[in-house]
Formats: structure tokens, C-alpha cells, sequence
């Protein structure tokens, strides 16, 4: 552990060193310059670890993630583990029982581990971390003595068609790469968890094995000449730079600076759709990209990692296509819950625009990797915006992926939905499971790190980027500072803060005001409020209003604080009506209901069918709409919003839940826009 300690404190600051975005027009909307960043001194997140919940909305989910979803998760990852050791077996002369032909099983195993390491880091679980152990040996046994490890082809199980006759035949679709990225990020986190380096050793001689094959050449692959091939699915470069961090070995970082440099170099897939060169984005070296296309998944790893080896390498190459790239996104091809990639087929980006409701498509993943992308983008830039555009992510289409027991889970998100149509991989509302399970997975892996995401500092400043009921401890140059939150955010507009130390501390300390708070949901073109009711923010130092002025979406509180000092900050949240440009077809004299951060759809339980039958004639005034908090059933604490509309011809009433609850009552009818007129 001290090892592991000494380099993420080390490769943590390099990578959060000071890293600016160059300014970017897009053709769509012009662009404020980004101002470059005042203080290079990184800013460093608080691990998730060191913040303690205490709200009534993070706190549950974190409860349910130790007794629910990460459990059930690997019960269902089962056949994962069945696979790996059949191939241990294989490698040892056993071929009574080979495994069965699969691309990317593993991936969904390690993805779990990744989360369940965390819950180790939070909960002290012996049976869990005996259980990991266990699944561990069984990965150490299946990996072959050179380092490679892919059951199909270990096993001589693989599909030509898919995954090439031979090891990284295939490459653009194999995911051999991106199975081990995966699994360099879970071992990473197991170490972090319990300082056992047997997963960790795996993970590095996996990686040398890669370099030695794709770099420099290994007899035994390729014949012998270097593959020189990015990954088909984008994760290894991301792993890479985590792997690093943890090692301090620069050959890893080297490995995911290279790969992200020969994408759209070395190799460019011919053809349509799924051999689309903008498929895996492909079809441009990444320093020239100017718009998100292909899959959306993949797309934001790759943007993850860009940001990553950028940093950590301390050059500026990336920066102009990465600030081009979250301009295209957030100007053109986002919806209003902050999903990505609206396209079936390809589960990624269509044209600027191409934004449909009861059609799109959203991948959890896809919003996984939104706020992946965002909060590293905030680190990097010290910028309000992108924590903006990864809080709508979070609180909507991420949390919508998976009910509140914990158990059932969205792989497509869309923005409607009429109860019957099958649209999440052959159901009409949420799956147990899926064949591809990447999902599932994916939220096993990020609910946990969410209160990593509240807190961050560097020097005297601290930022407090997500508000939730929470305690952490922070390591200041003047001393340490205890600082408590206390709010029921989302659903209500205070928050207070209360400071503790041992004597006279000085800081500043940075809150943010969020853009919802002003004249639009999230940044970007594409949404603005319709009805101006919002009051404005107010902030109080010791019961004493306090004017700082507003800075890249923060205000700066800097004093010499004290033991038992408050800050009480009022984020108003009036119910909010959402237009979007006319560009966006889908949503044309349409809007769309908001609260604070929360998108709000209507389901058929909670109003007379059909849906698709209200529409507004005006906006509702103030006093017409209803807020109350719902006190029993499996909705309980969550606000209900009430308010008038028209059902045809005749006045109604029409009731809405925040979109991440929806079809936690079975399936119905679902709506999130509304025809004006």
C-alpha cells in the first residue's frame, strides 16, 4: 500500500496539472474563449472513500449498491467466472469442458469486481474480499505465460467472424483490448481496496505482453511484426494511464499515448455501419476530430483518455479537438437528460440534431461515459460547465438506468415510451439482465465513486462541485478543516455548510451555482427555459448576505475561517419549462417540465391515458402548480409535480415524477415533451 499511496499522490498531481483548452468555434453556435486556468496549482477530488453520505438520496443508493445491485451483480456474472476457469483448465491440459464463445463476458466480471472493490473501500466485507479472491485465482490461472488472456482464443472457442482465426486477427471488433482495459481498472481498485498486488501483477504483465505484441513485435503473434492497431473499443487507453498512476512504470502511459495516436493513422476500417470508419471513430487522427460520431460509448472513453494521457504527458495536443468535440456534443447531439448517442443500429450519434424521443436510443453506458468525460474535463479546466453538463447526465439518464430495488436495469433510454413497444433489448420496460451486460456493470462501478465527485482542492481552494448530505476531511495547508453539508438536494434549494478545525484556517472556498439556476438547464444551444420564474441565488456567511461575484459557474468565499462558521447557499428551483432549438425536429413547439437538476416525465399510472393526448395552451402560472413529496410506496420521498394542461379539448391535470424513477411501477405509458398548442 505505501507504493500505491506515494504514486497516485505523485501521478495525481501531474495529472491534474495545470491543463487549459484552447478557445473553439463550432459552425452551429459561436463559443466564449475558454479563459485558461487562473492558478496552476491540479486540483485533487477527495477519494470517495474519505467523504461520508448522510443525505436521504445518495446515502440509500449506496446502501442498496452493498445489499443489492453489486451482490446481484455477481450472481449474474457467474458464467463469466465459469468461462475464465474452463480456460485455466484448457491451459493445463484439461479439454473435458471448454467454455462457450463469447467476445466480451468478461469485460461485464470486471466491471462488477471494479465495483465491489470500491465497496470494500467504504465497507469492510471479509466474505466479499474472500470471494474476489477466489474469482482472482481463477483469472491469474486462465492468463497464459506470456501475458495474453482471452478465453476464446485461449481456449481455441473463437468465432473467425468475430474475433479473427488467431490472437488480435481482429481487432477492431474483438474486444481482447478492451476486456483488459476493464480489467486493469477493477485490479487497480482491488489493490486500492486491500493492497493485494496478485490482480495488479496480472493486470502489468498483460500490458507488457500488448506492448511487446502491438509496438514492438513478438514472434509468437502477428508473425512477428508489430499489430500497430488502436483498439476497436476504446477503454484500454483510459486503463493505461490508471495503471501508471498506480505503478509509476511510463511504459503504460507511453502504451495509451500511442494508441491514441495511431487511431485513424495506422488502420482505417472500409464499409458501412459496423465497419464504418466513424464507427470507432477511425476515420480522423483524434488531434483532428471536431465532432462526436459512431458509438457513443466508445467515443467517450476515448475523450476520457485523451484527457487523461494530455495531463498526465503535459502537452496541449489534444486539447483543441477535445474542447471542439464537448462544443459539438453539447450544441448538437444531446438530449435534455444528458444522453448520448440517439441512434439505434449503431448505438451512437446520428447527425447534428437528430434527437428523437420514443426512438432514441441513450446507452447507459453512454451516459456513464458523459460524466466520465465531464468531471474530468472540470479537474482539468476548473470550469462550472462541464460539472453541469455531468450532474443532468448523473441525475437523469444514469440513475434511470437501473429501478430503485436495485435489480432491474435500462440499457436504451428513451425520452417516451407507450408501455408495449419493445425498445431495451426485446422488453417493454427494465431487463434482470442482458446478454451484453455492460450496463448493468457500468453502474456497479459508478454509484459508488459519486461522492469521490463532491469535493476537490488544491492549495487553499477548495470547490464544492456536487451538493449532497456529506462529511469529509480536508488536508489544507493551514491545517485540516472538517466540512459538513446538510441539504435535500435535489428536491430542495438549501444547503448549508458548517466548518470545523482546530484553530483559524484560511481558504478559499469555491461553490458552484449551477446553470440551471440561470437561463437554461445545461450548457450548450440546444435548451433554453421558456418561463423566466427563477429567483436568483443567495448566498449568507454567518447568517450575512454575501455578494462574491460568479466565475466560470463558481463564486469564492475566502476568509479566515473559524470553528463553527456557517455558509448557507439558496439554489431557488421554481418548476421550469424547456424549449429546444428548432433545429430539433423531434422537439419543435414542444417543451419539456424541470426542477433543479431533474428532468420530469409523465407515466400512465399517474394520468389518463392516453399520454400523447396533453398539451399545454400557455405556461402555467406559479400558483398553479403543485409540488408535494410522495410519502408511501416505492416512490416514497421523491416530489410529484401537478399542474394545468389539456387533454384534448377539455382541462386537465397532469403529473409528473423526475425521469429517473419512471417504470418503477411496471410498465406504462412514459412522456418527457409536450406539444404547445
Amino acid at each position: 500500500m505505501k507504493k500505491y499511496k506515494f504514486y497516485i499522490k505523485i501521478h495525481l498531481l501531474i495529472l491534474l496539472a495545470a491543463f487549459s483548452f484552447s478557445a473553439c468555434q463550432t459552425t452551429e453556435e459561436p463559443e466564449e474563449e475558454a479563459t485558461p486556468v487562473a492558478n496552476n496549482i491540479p486540483l485533487e477530488p477527495i477519494p470517495f472513500n474519505e467523504v461520508g453520505l448522510t443525505d436521504d438520496f445518495w446515502r440509500p443508493r449506496l446502501e442498496t449498491q452493498i445489499h443489492t445491485l453489486v451482490p446481484f451483480a455477481l450472481e449474474k456474472t457467474q458464467p463469466a467466472v465459469d468461462n475464465l476457469e474452463k480456460a485455466g483448465k484448457y491451459l493445463r491440459g484439461d479439454t473435458s469442458d471448454l467454455p462457450f464463445t463469447h467476445r466480451y463476458i468478461s469485460s461485464d466480471l470486471y466491471k462488477v469486481m471494479e465495483g465491489a472493490a470500491y465497496l470494500l473501500m467504504i465497507n469492510d466485507d471479509p466474505e466479499l474480499e474472500r470471494k474476489l479472491d477466489r474469482i482472482i485465482d481463477i483469472i491469474a490461472a486462465a492468463q497464459r505465460e506470456d501475458g495474453y488472456l482471452y478465453v476464446a482464443h485461449t481456449a481455441g472457442v473463437a468465432d473467425p467472424a468475430n474475433m479473427g482465426e488467431r490472437p488480435y486477427d481482429y481487432v477492431v471488433h474483438s474486444h481482447e483490448l478492451y476486456n483488459m482495459g476493464h480489467m486493469y481498472e477493477a485490479a487497480i481498485a482491488y489493490y486500492r481496496a486491500t493492497g493485494k498486488d496478485k490482480w495488479l501483477k496480472v493486470a502489468e504483465k498483460n500490458a507488457q505482453h500488448i506492448n511487446r505484441v502491438f509496438f514492438d513485435g513478438d514472434p509468437n503473434y502477428n508473425d512477428g511484426k508489430p499489430v500497430n492497431q488502436a483498439p476497436g473499443h476504446q477503454e484500454l487507453e483510459l486503463a493505461l494511464a490508471k495503471l501508471y498512476r498506480v505503478t509509476g512504470n511510463e511504459l503504460y502511459l507511453n502504451m495509451a499515448e500511442k494508441f491514441l495516436d495511431i487511431r485513424g493513422v495506422s488502420y482505417r476500417p472500409e464499409g458501412e455501419q459496423y465497419m464504418s470508419p466513424t464507427y470507432a471513430q477511425q476515420h480522423l487522427p483524434v488531434t483532428e476530430q471536431s465532432e462526436a460520431v459512431g458509438h457513443a460509448v466508445r467515443a467517450a472513453y476515448m475523450y476520457s483518455g485523451m484527457a487523461d494521457v494530455g495531463a498526465l504527458k503535459g502537452t496541449q495536443k489534444y486539447s483543441a479537438a477535445l474542447d471542439r468535440i464537448w462544443n459539438n456534443i453539447v450544441n448538437t447531439k444531446m438530449h435534455i437528460t444528458g444522453g448520448l448517442g440517439a441512434m439505434h443500429g449503431i448505438e451512437g450519434f446520428g447527425p447534428a440534431y437528430e434527437l428523437p424521443n420514443k426512438e432514441a436510443y441513450n446507452e447507459t453506458c453512454a451516459a456513464v461515459g458523459n460524466v466520465m468525460f465531464n468531471y474530468r474535463m472540470f479537474l482539468l479546466t476548473r470550469d462550472a460547465k462541464y460539472v453541469d453538463v455531468a450532474e443532468v447526465a448523473l441525475y437523469n439518464n444514469v440513475l434511470a438506468g437501473v429501478n430503485l430495488e436495485g435489480n432491474r436495469f435500462f440499457y436504451v433510454n428513451p425520452l417516451e415510451a407507450d408501455g408495449e413497444t419493445e425498445f431495451n433489448h426485446g422488453q417493454a420496460g427494465r431487463s434482470p439482465w442482458f446478454n451484453t451486460a455492460c450496463c448493468p456493470s457500468n453502474l456497479a462501478r459508478l454509484i459508488p465513486q459519486v461522492p469521490g465527485m463532491i469535493y476537490s482542492h488544491a492549495g487553499n481552494d477548495v470547490f464544492v462541485t456536487l451538493y449532497a448530505g456529506s462529511e469529509t476531511n480536508l488536508p489544507l495547508p493551514g491545517g485540516r478543516v472538517t466540512l459538513r453539508q446538510q441539504t435535500s438536494y435535489p428536491f430542495e434549494e438549501q444547503v448549508r455548510f458548517s466548518i470545523e478545525s482546530q484553530g483559524p484556517v484560511t481558504f478559499k472556498l469555491h461553490l458552484r451555482i449551477p446553470t440551471w439556476t440561470q437561463d437554461q438547464l445545461v450548457p450548450g444551444a440546444l435548451y433554453h427555459y421558456a418561463n423566466d420564474q427563477a429567483a436568483a441565488w443567495q448566498v449568507k456567511v454567518n447568517g450575512k448576505v454575501v455578494e462574491p461575484a460568479l466565475e466560470r459557474g463558481f463564486i469564492s468565499l475566502e476568509r479566515n475561517w473559524e470553528k463553527g462558521d456557517q455558509i448557507e447557499l439558496s439554489l431557488p428551483m421554481p418548476v421550469r419549462f424547456n424549449t429546444a432549438i428548432d433545429s430539433v425536429a423531434a422537439d419543435r413547439h414542444k417543451v419539456a417540465i424541470s426542477k433543479g437538476p431533474l428532468v420530469y416525465a409523465a407515466e400512465g399510472v399517474d394520468n389518463r391515458k392516453p399520454l400523447t393526448e396533453y398539451h399545454f395552451t400557455g405556461m402555467p402560472q406559479v400558483g398553479e402548480i403543485i409540488t408535494t413529496t410522495i410519502e408511501e410506496g416505492v416512490l416514497e420521498r421523491i416530489q410529484q409535480i401537478s399542474l394545468p394542461a389539456n387533454k384534448l379539448e377539455e382541462p386537465a391535470t397532469l403529473n409528473l415524477i423526475p425521469y429517473y424513477a419512471w417504470n418503477n411501477r411496471g410498465n406504462d405509458e412514459m412522456q418527457v415533451w409536450f406539444p404547445l398548442e
